[in-house]
């Protein structure tokens, strides 16, 4: 599970990933985006370019999605696009090459970790408005937002850490730098689910 990082104030941010939500994507699909994810790090090494070309309409759908990638059992980075910004082919090379070089929690993957990487994906739905009181937890992920600050949770932190709505809208708040209670003053309050399929061996 990942720390919470400080807001970067982009469409690009760092995350958590767990359990996953209803499937959208089918196995083939699945093992396609982590195959991707995986060669986009691989490819990285020699300064190769792979093939960013969706391979179907549904990939090629403007998805925002999270890599987060493990090594021997710890997180070794996760880096996200929150908003459906480009196609989700493109995406998942992109965050799983930022996962891998550009967290600045952690120092670039090596070669010889590469080969031993485990990939978790999280698809983003896109995300729209909600009152704080049809707020879902295990269901919904957040983004709160209050002139340049953002934060956003994924749908599983909240199980993990055992909160309930409030603590859930409040921690949110937190993420984005802005007060606990930002939620009920003015911040504007979104919602998202999220599918999220990780290597077989995870």
């Amino acid at each position: 599970m990942c720390p919470l990082p400080d807001d970067d104030r982009s469409s690009r941010l760092t995350c958590f990933s767990g359990a996953t939500q209803p499937n959208e994507f089918s196995p083939d699909e699945r093992s396609l985006l982590l195959r991707l994810a995986h060669e986009a790090i691989a490819a990285a090494f020699d300064q190769r370019a792979i093939a960013l070309a969706p391979p179907s309409a549904h990939l090629a759908e403007p998805r925002g999605a999270f890599t987060t990638l493990y090594y021997r059992g710890g997180l070794r980075g996760c880096v996200g696009y929150v908003l459906p910004v480009t196609p989700l082919y493109r995406t998942i090379a992109e965050t799983a090459r930022g996962a891998a070089f550009d967290d600045s929690r952690f120092s670039p993957v090596t070669r010889d970790e590469a080969r031993e990487l485990q990939v978790s994906l999280s698809i983003l739905s896109p995300p729209h408005p909600i009152p704080a009181d049809q707020v879902e937890i295990g269901r919904h992920g957040l983004l709160i937002s209050l002139g340049l600050h953002r934060g956003l949770l994924l749908p599983q932190v909240a199980v993990e850490h055992g909160w309930d709505r409030i603590a859930f809208l409040e921690q949110t708040c937190r993420k984005a730098g802005l007060p606990p209670t930002a939620w009920q003053n003015g911040a504007r309050l979104e919602a998202f689910t999220a599918e999220i399929f990780s290597d077989p061996k995870m």
